[in-house]
């Protein structure tokens, strides 16, 4: 963590100091904002977060709800989430309070008495080397509270306007903010409208923003109900604290997830199919009616419910957005889009896969840092339009995998006396969890070569561990400067520039000769896309691994890229160089296939996907790259 760089302050580092006015804001919506977020859920207040770092962009978030979310909803957070969160420095908050999930068991009908369970597996829950962070379960409120805390220390003090519902929105061919947007008071009735530049609908799976723009859901309706209770109870079951998809004979099946704290617990109840003439009937189940159930699915264990934190039951549905801006597809070369849709409002599906809540924020991880790229003139606007292309794709995996998941989830399981009544086989269910360990961590995104943003992978081959159009791995380094190991990816923040890895060679020179290209060629893509005045990282960001230890290193031979001046006072900033940490190892360069004879370039997105692999003397194709959508600044 860096700061005093334009001085001396005492404190909690974590706030930043405040931009004019920001502490004194009126009441009110302003008449004018870059961005209104509409719903104050995971994917708004994520990008909300993004926002509330940059003074020069005003944001603002209504919710219809009174206040924040307390209790309930998605609990399950992936670990490609909590890398995400490390970009805000909240991920040792998470990692801290919540529940690890570190195996998952299976329990089956018991061959000697089917009325009765037994266990039948149990498995390592995310494989070794996956991610640095494991798979969390905590309250979707703490979550959105973190987020929130995030907001408050940031330039902008950025606060959810609570107790504001959108009632519809106008967009006109012209103008600065031409959003022209509809708010209600939900207390008083009063409707006020607002102006913006860019509107995000982040209002669940009954979006008004999604319907003011004309898109339409596609796929499935809801035909299976789950009944959900976060419980305090005593049981002498005895894997109430390990994750457990158990199958019973004849009463359903349950998804037992233990929450944070030690003592609560999730259970999903299998409550059946819907009858499709009567679609509703699923909500007469009650909170005693579906606790009844799951005693029955555990016997022949007992399950005394003490408390009640949250209930209620609902339907599964998969189905997809057909776009996700307000630009119809016989319109996408010929208008820029100015209204985005995300998480629920794009995408819904069942809980079983505890997807929604991460998806839904890699949703507006991926818009924000393009909406301020946009915003502060880094780069055109026609850079939103792959919003809708990257993440469209993504969701249409996501409803795919969820049917397979929620089918086998609430199939019951095969009678080995009557195999003619089908079934899934719990060895299948076991299998096809392990299977899709990559998926359900979230790590399995990957952005194909279909926009600007993600180039084709011609030189994988120099660094095969960081495949392009994937999550950038981390792996262990050693700092150079100050000899302190860590992991390579957490030196990224969520600040929206982009970074260059630069992986040296075996001998040093072609990662001295791409420094001094950045540094000082007219055609470096930092010379040409920072703006005057900016910090030399604020848009693209170099840092450099070398091959040896850090003792074998001089900090005053590195190339002056690598120490750079900054701030008011230009002070140097000794965090650019990095060693493999060949102590407690494995060498980087060998985990993640660096060719060691000629090293490699690794261009990251500031949503931390892999965007290019290249040769380090591929000068003019990295500073072609850069110009296929950020703006010469010069």
């Amino acid at each position: 963590m860096q700061f005093y760089l334009d001085g001396y302050n005492p404190g909690d580092p974590d706030i930043l100091a405040a931009a004019p006015g920001a502490e004194n804001q009126p009441a009110g919506l302003p008449e004018t904002v870059d961005v209104l977020i509409v719903g104050a859920g995971p994917a708004g207040m994520l990008l909300a977060a993004q926002l509330s770092t940059f003074p020069s962009i005003s944001t603002r978030i209504i919710d219809r709800r009174d206040g924040p979310l307390q209790v309930g909803q998605a609990d399950g957070v992936a670990c490609r989430t909590v890398e995400m969160f490390e970009a805000f420095g909240l991920s040792e908050k998470l990692v801290r309070e919540s529940y690890w999930v570190n195996e998952t068991v299976f329990w089956r009908p018991s061959p000697d008495d089917r009325s009765t369970i037994t266990r039948t597996g149990r498995v390592q829950d995310t494989e070794d080397g996956l991610s640095e962070f494991p798979h969390l379960i905590v309250n979707q409120a703490r979550l959105l509270q973190h987020l929130s805390d995030y907001m408050l220390k940031a330039p902008t003090r950025l606060v959810p306007d609570y107790g504001l519902e959108f009632v519809t929105l106008t967009i006109e061919p012209e103008g600065d903010y031409p959003v022209v947007v509809t708010v209600r008071d939900v207390g008083s009735g009063a409707e006020t409208s607002i102006r913006a530049r860019y509107v995000v609908g982040c209002d669940g799976a009954r979006s008004r923003v999604r319907d003011a723009i004309g898109a339409e859901p596609r796929g499935d309706f809801a035909n299976h109900a789950w009944g959900v209770v976060d419980m305090l109870a005593v049981t002498d079951f005895p894997d109430i604290r390990l994750k457990a998809a158990i199958q019973s004979a004849d009463e359903g099946n349950i998804l037992l997830i233990p929450r944070e704290g030690g003592y609560l617990v999730r259970l999903y109840v299998d409550l059946g199919e819907i009858d499709p003439n009567n679609r509703d009937a699923f909500r007469l189940n009650t909170q005693e009616m579906v606790i009844e159930t799951a005693q029955r699915v555990l016997r022949p264990y007992t399950l005394d419910v003490r408390d009640v934190a949250w209930f209620a039951v609902y339907q599964v549905g998969q189905r997809v957005t057909d776009r996700f801006d307000d630009v119809p597809a016989d319109e996408a070369g010929s208008r820029l889009p100015h209204v985005f849709i995300a998480g629920d409002a794009c995408h819904t599906h069942s809980a079983k896969a505890g997807q929604g809540m991460n998806v839904s924020m890699q949703d507006t991880f991926n818009l924000g840092w393009k909406l301020i790229a946009v915003l502060e003139g880094r780069a055109k606007p026609e850079l939103l339009r792959t919003y809708t292309t990257e993440r469209h794709a993504i969701a249409q995996g996501l409803i795919d995998f969820d049917k397979e998941w929620s089918k086998i989830m609430a199939s019951p399981p095969t009678d080995p006396a009557h195999p003619e009544l089908g079934g899934v086989d719990p060895a299948e269910l076991q299998a096809y969890f392990v299977k899709s360990g990559r998926y359900t961590a979230g790590v399995a995104t990957h952005y194909p070569p279909a926009t600007v943003l993600t180039a084709a992978a011609t030189h994988q081959a120099l660094a095969a561990g960081f495949p392009v159009g994937m999550r950038f791995h981390s792996a262990p380094v050693v700092r150079l400067a100050d000899a302190r190991p860590m992991q390579l990816g957490h030196a990224a923040r969520a600040d929206g520039a982009w970074r260059i890895y630069a992986f040296a060679d075996a001998s040093g020179q072609r990662v001295r000769a791409l420094m001094r290209f950045l540094a000082e060629s007219e055609n470096s893509p930092i010379r040409r896309f920072t703006p005057e005045g900016a910090s030399i990282d604020s848009v693209i960001d170099v840092r450099a691994i070398f091959q040896q230890g850090h003792r074998d290193l001089k900090v005053e031979e590195l190339p002056a890229l690598l120490l750079p001046r900054k701030g008011r006072f230009g002070l140097i900033d000794y965090e650019k160089a990095y060693t493999p940490d060949l102590k407690t190892g494995p060498d980087i360069f060998d985990l993640r296939g660096i060719d060691r004879g000629t090293g490699a370039m690794v261009v990251v997105r500031p949503d931390q996907h892999v965007a290019n692999v290249l040769p380090l003397d591929a000068h003019d194709d990295l500073a072609a790259f850069f110009g296929r959508f950020l703006l010469d600044r010069r």
